[in-house]
C-alpha cells in the first residue's frame, strides 16, 4: 500500500511539473502573410506549403499565417502593406511593383533566363552571386521600403499565352488587347500589343466581358485552374518572357529582425525547400494538366512560332538598353546578371547534352506524333 501511495505521489509531482513546464511555455509568435494568388492556385500552395515548413522546422514556435488574395488588401497592394506592417510579409512576384522602379522586374527571373540562365543558375546568382544584396538593397535603400525578400515561387517555364484566333506570327500581335505584366508588358508593346494590366484573379471575368483578346498567366496546372480554356481556344508554349519566372518571400525588416537567429536560419531553410519541392511538384502537374486540356477541353496548343521567340528577345534587349540609361541600379543588376551569365551558361552548355538529345530519342523530334500524345519513337 505503501509503495502504491509513493507510485501516485510521484505521478502526482511528475504531472504538476510537466503541467508547470507547459504554462511557462512561451506561446507560439504567429505571423500574417497575405499572397497576391486566389486560394485555388498551386501557387497559394507553394506559399501554404513554406507555412508548414516553417511550423515543423520551429517544432511549432513559429507560424505563418498564409492568406490568399485579398483577405487584407487588394493582391498589388502587399508590397507597401508589408512596409506599413498592416501584414507581416507578403507572397507574389517582383515584377508586380515595376511602378515603384522598374528595377524590380529584374528579381523575378527576367526575359531570356536572363542572358541564357536557367532556373538553378539564376537562383545561384540570386543566393551566390550577390542577387540578394541587391534585391534587399531595392527595397531598403531605392524604394525606400521596410521590406526584405527571398525568392521562393519556381512559376515557370511560362506559355506565350491564350489567343481567340491562331497566331502565326508577330505581326498577329498587331491591335490584340492582352493581360501583360511588368516589362513584359513594355516587351509586348514593342511587339504591337495593346496591354492591360490585370492581378490573376480579373483575368478570366476581362476575356469573359470582351476586355481583352488574349492573355498570359503561368501555363500548364495554373492556367487550368484559371479557367482559361474556357475563353480561348488557342494556346501557344512556350514564351521567352517568363522562361525563368521566379516568385518572392517578403517580410517587414522590422518583423526580420525581431526573430532569432535560429528563427531566421528556419525562414531561409523553408524557402529553399519549398522553392526544390515545388520545382519538382510542377513539373508532373503540368504535364497532366497540359493532357487534360486537350484531351478534355479541346485546347488547340500549338507550338510558339520561333520568329516570336526571337523578337521577343529582341525586344527585351531594347528595354533593357532603354532602362539601363535611365536607372543606374537597373543597369547595375543587369550587368551583374550578364557577369554571372557569361560564366556558368557558356561552361554549362560545355558540360551538360542538351536536353533534347536524350528527349528525342526515346520520344521523337519535338514537334512529331510524340509530341502530340503519340508513341516514343521506335529505334
Amino acid at each position: 500500500m505503501k509503495s502504491l501511495f509513493k507510485t501516485l505521489l510521484a505521478g502526482a509531482i511528475c504531472a504538476t511539473a510537466f503541467a508547470t513546464v507547459q504554462a511557462q511555455a512561451p506561446a507560439p509568435r504567429v505571423l500574417k502573410f497575405q499572397s497576391t494568388w486566389p486560394a485555388s492556385l498551386t501557387l497559394q500552395e507553394n506559399f501554404k506549403y513554406f507555412a508548414e515548413r516553417v511550423d515543423k522546422l520551429s517544432g511549432g514556435s513559429l507560424k505563418i499565417e498564409a492568406l490568399a488574395a485579398g483577405q487584407v488588401v487588394p493582391a498589388f497592394e502587399i508590397l507597401d502593406a508589408t512596409h506599413k506592417k498592416v501584414i507581416d510579409g507578403g507572397h507574389g512576384v517582383a515584377y508586380y511593383w515595376v511602378g515603384k522602379d522598374k528595377a524590380a522586374a529584374l528579381f523575378a527571373g527576367p526575359p531570356g533566363g536572363p542572358f541564357g540562365m536557367d532556373h538553378v543558375d539564376y537562383l545561384a546568382w540570386v543566393w551566390e552571386g550577390g542577387g540578394l544584396e541587391m534585391w534587399h538593397d531595392l527595397y531598403l535603400n531605392r524604394m525606400k521600403l521596410n521590406v526584405i525578400a527571398f525568392p521562393i515561387l519556381p512559376s515557370s517555364p511560362q506559355a506565350l499565352g491564350w489567343f481567340k484566333k491562331e497566331i502565326k506570327s508577330v505581326a498577329d500581335f498587331k491591335g490584340l488587347k492582352c493581360r501583360q505584366t511588368g516589362l513584359n508588358a513594355d516587351m509586348y508593346a514593342k511587339l504591337g500589343m495593346s496591354v492591360v494590366n490585370l492581378p490573376g484573379g480579373e483575368i478570366l471575368p476581362a476575356a469573359q466581358r470582351g476586355v481583352i483578346d488574349c492573355a498570359e498567366w503561368v501555363g500548364g496546372i495554373e492556367d487550368l485552374r484559371l479557367g482559361l480554356h474556357q475563353v480561348f481556344k488557342y494556346h501557344y508554349t512556350p514564351g521567352m518572357h517568363e522562361n525563368n519566372s521566379i516568385g518572392e518571400l517578403m517580410i517587414n525588416n522590422d518583423v526580420w529582425k525581431s526573430l532569432t537567429p535560429t528563427q531566421q536560419e528556419i525562414i531561409k531553410s523553408a524557402v529553399k525547400d519549398t522553392f526544390l519541392t515545388f520545382s519538382m511538384r510542377w513539373q508532373k502537374m503540368n504535364a497532366d494538366a497540359l493532357d487534360e486540356l486537350i484531351k478534355k477541353h479541346g485546347v488547340i496548343v500549338r507550338r510558339t512560332p520561333a520568329d516570336i521567340l526571337t523578337a521577343s528577345l529582341k525586344a527585351w534587349d531594347e528595354v533593357v538598353a532603354e532602362e539601363s540609361a535611365k536607372n543606374e541600379f537597373f543597369k547595375k543588376v543587369s550587368d551583374s546578371q550578364k557577369e554571372y551569365a557569361a560564366k556558368v551558361v557558356p561552361a554549362k552548355r560545355a558540360m551538360f547534352p542538351p536536353y533534347s538529345f536524350a528527349a528525342n530519342y526515346y520520344w521523337g523530334a519535338e514537334g512529331g506524333a510524340a509530341a502530340k500524345g503519340g508513341s516514343p519513337a521506335k529505334k
